[in-house]
C-alpha cells in the first residue's frame, strides 16, 4: 500500500494542467500503486522472466 506521503508528492509534482479532471489524479495514483506491487513482486522473486513468458505463451 502506499503511503499518505508518497501520494502526496505524487500529486505535488503533477502539472497544474492535470487537475482540472480528478480522474486523471486518481490514474497517477493507481499507477504508483500498481508500480509499487510490480516491484514487490520483482524482490520476491514471483515475476516471470521473458523467457518464461514466451515458453508459457507457445504452450497455449
Amino acid at each position: 500500500m502506499i503511503s499518505k506521503r508518497q501520494i502526496i508528492e505524487v500529486i505535488e509534482a503533477m502539472p497544474e494542467e492535470e487537475f482540472t479532471d480528478v480522474e486523471l489524479v486518481i490514474e497517477e495514483i493507481v499507477l504508483l500503486e500498481k508500480i509499487k506491487k510490480g516491484l514487490a513482486a520483482m524482490e520476491k522473486s514471483e515475476v516471470l522472466s521473458e523467457d518464461q513468458v514466451d515458453k508459457l505463451s507457445e504452450e497455449w
